[in-house]
């Protein structure tokens, strides 16, 4: 299969990861909230095996570029998102080009701000509060609005969150790597 038909499908499955993400809304704001603190269990595999046949520029611009492009054209993509989406993608490529594309220390360093992507899609509930209220009235069930606000409110709860990301996509990227040895032989 051709790289780029192998970086469309992996931005696919990266889709559905973000979809996945985004449906445990329905159980409760919380879950849309936070879900990000758990989806680079998911986003390492993901982004690993890109890696593997994308050996220069464009692992994180290619995945949230597709994934980016597919939520404009949806309007699920506001200010916040576009900027997140840019900022994550630009600090992952610079942290791979300078690490190395053919090191497995690129790959995870770099891995690192390209974990945070959720927390760019859900920026919107602190960055258009009122938006976001407005549209959780139209799209979602009686007094969700109301569920909301203290998840929002609660600054404390999203920090510890942010913090928890990092050790999680840590150690997602190593079972990552230990589930794909074969395809790593030929990194250093």
């Amino acid at each position: 299969m051709k790289p780029v038909f192998k970086v469309l499908l992996m931005a696919f499955a990266y889709l559905a990861a973000f979809v996945l993400g985004s449906l445990t809304g329905l159980i409760h704001p919380m879950c849309y909230a936070y879900v990000g603190a758990l989806l680079p269990l998911l986003f390492a595999f993901i982004y690993l095996y890109t890696s593997t046949f994308v050996r220069s520029f464009g692992v994180a611009t290619a995945l949230n570029g597709v994934l980016l492009l597919l939520l404009l054209i949806a309007g699920e993509a506001d200010w916040a998102l576009v900027v997140g989406f840019i900022i994550l993608s630009a600090l992952s490529e610079i942290i791979r080009c300078r690490q190395g594309y053919d090191t497995l220390k690129g790959i995870r360093l770099s891995f690192l701000p390209f974990s945070y992507t959720f927390f760019a899609y859900t920026a919107h509930w602190w960055t258009d509060t009122q938006g976001s209220l407005a549209a959780a009235v139209e799209e979602m069930p009686a007094g969700y609005d109301q569920l909301m606000i203290p998840v929002i409110e609660n600054i404390p709860m999203l920090i510890v969150v942010l913090i928890i990301t990092l050790p999680v996509a840590l150690l997602a990227i190593r079972l990552a790597e230990r589930t794909m040895k074969k395809q790593l032989e030929s990194f250093k």
